[in-house]
């Protein structure tokens, strides 16, 4: 069996995950939160910001929503799925509220403006609903909240970026950690309801990106991956040293805290990563040889209908460019299947895409609608969900021929692979991930090694999903 998913639907990505704390000082605690997130990585990096927060006002976390006086359900937008889990999941705590009425209900993140009406008003599930650029609010809300108010703050902000708030790290492993980099985003997708949800773009001030990441490290973490919505555009105007540090600048500062750091980033705009940054990547070992660079389409037509700004000829000449710089980077995608007018030519031009960029993994997903979007005031969602269904099994199924292909293709190679931890599957097994982001499972043996070691393995089998290897 395989350790993860080589190729995923976006309904399979990381979601309803509880945390608890497990690193830093303890620290006396009066009450207790449960936090659950749900969506992109940026949303489980935010939610260790509200940890931090609310670890200052004396709440500690627990893994037990019975037991905590704060219930929260940090929430993603991007699917109508996510947000029928997030409602199922409110009327259960509500359930609980009512054996306990001193417990508070809240939604965070980016479904809080959109739906914060049903939710306080028309449904009153809720007790707080706080926004991606409101969370230092967020002791004052509950205050208004314990008093019989409700607390509402969804306002965006034009430079928030919480760079100056050290993050509770949640749930960690120990060994592998997210730094937010930058918030929102200017580009207009015309599929996507980020913009309206996370507001304009900003750049955290570099140096303190730099600092978490060097804490990180002498904490014993040996890998960070730098998040934004389209980390490329990272832009921050550095007064105190003279400097513009542009995102390949900033990968190489990081990268210079130690050898033994790796360093991931995610996610890249097409049309942003530059010349620079694959060059950076190249001069230095330590940061990973791994890009997630979402297509969403092969139809050139239908990328202009998205507003992706890039044809499929010029994405093409970009996988060619990052593997003439990067030769044997691993590559990933997201793809949207059914758009609005998609035709069975279009469908085909993706198929066609995806072989020729011979992705080593993807997010896959067909087009739900989301309201407020460019999209959904421009054009008809016209094609039948059936239609969307089939075109997405040909696309998950053609990505799993392709992961395989891929796994395939390192048998016989040896990585560098970071121990993360046991195998999902067996004890007797470590699990970790080389350069390009794959996972690989190999036997502990006696050979001492622990969980954030580096081992070279020699890769002798593989699933669609996983490297299975030795020690050499």
């Amino acid at each position: 069996m395989s350790e993860t998913l080589s190729s995923r639907t976006h309904d399979e990505e990381r979601q309803g995950e509880a945390y608890v704390s497990t690193g830093g000082e303890p620290r006396a605690h009066r009450k207790k939160f449960y936090i659950e997130s749900y969506g992109c990585a940026m949303n489980f990096a935010d939610s260790e910001i509200v940890a931090s927060i609310l670890d200052e006002r004396g709440f500690g976390p627990t893994g037990n929503y019975l037991e905590a006086d704060l219930v929260l359900l940090n929430t993603c937008s991007i699917r109508e799925k996510a947000e029928q889990t997030v409602r199922n999941r409110l009327h259960l705590f509500r359930q609980v509220k009512r054996e306990r009425p001193g417990m508070l209900i809240g939604v965070l993140g980016c479904m809080a403006e959109r739906l914060k009406g049903k939710f306080l008003e028309e449904e009153k599930l809720v007790d707080l609903v706080v926004g991606p650029d409101a969370y230092r609010t967020l002791p004052g809300l509950i205050e208004e909240a314990e008093s019989g108010q409700q607390g509402v703050n969804v306002l965006l902000s034009r430079d928030e970026t919480y760079a100056d708030i050290s993050p509770v790290r949640l749930d960690s492993n120990g060994v592998t950690g997210f730094v937010s980099i930058m918030r929102g985003c200017n580009n207009m997708c015309s599929f996507c309801v980020v913009p309206f949800t996370r507001g304009r773009e900003r750049s955290r001030d570099a140096a303190s990106i730099v600092r978490e990441c060097a804490d990180l490290f002498e904490r014993g973490y040996r890998e960070v991956t730098l998040l934004g919505q389209n980390v490329d555009s990272y832009y921050f105007v550095d007064e105190a040293q003279d400097e513009i540090v542009t995102f390949a600048k900033l990968l190489e500062k990081v990268a210079l805290i130690d050898p033994a750091l790796r360093v991931r980033f995610s996610t890249s705009h097409p049309k942003d990563i530059t010349d620079e940054v694959l060059h950076t990547m190249a001069k230095y070992d330590n940061i990973c040889k791994y890009i997630h660079l979402p297509v969403q389409s092969g139809s050139t037509r239908v990328l202009q209908l998205m507003n992706r700004t890039y044809t499929r000829e010029w994405y093409m000449a970009k996988v060619d460019r990052i593997l003439e710089i990067l030769p044997g980077c691993g590559i990933s995608s997201d793809i949207i299947a059914g758009f609005c007018t998609e035709t069975e030519e279009d469908h085909q031009d993706t198929l066609e895409l995806m072989r020729y960029a011979k992705y080593d993994m993807s997010y896959m997903f067909f087009y739900s609608e989301r309201p407020g979007t460019l999209a959904a005031r421009r054009y008809q969602d016209d094609v039948p969900e059936e239609v969307k269904k089939r075109r997405l099994d040909e696309i998950v199924k053609l990505q799993n021929r392709l992961s395989l292909e891929s796994n395939r293709r390192d048998i016989g190679k040896i990585c560098t692979v970071l121990i993360e931890g046991d195998s999902k599957k067996s004890a007797a097994d470590w699990r970790g991930r080389n350069s390009q982001n794959k996972v690989v499972v190999f036997p502990k043996g006696e050979l001492g090694l622990q969980k954030g070691d580096y081992a070279q393995v020699r890769v002798e089998d593989c699933t669609g999903a996983t490297l299975i290897g030795k020690v050499i």
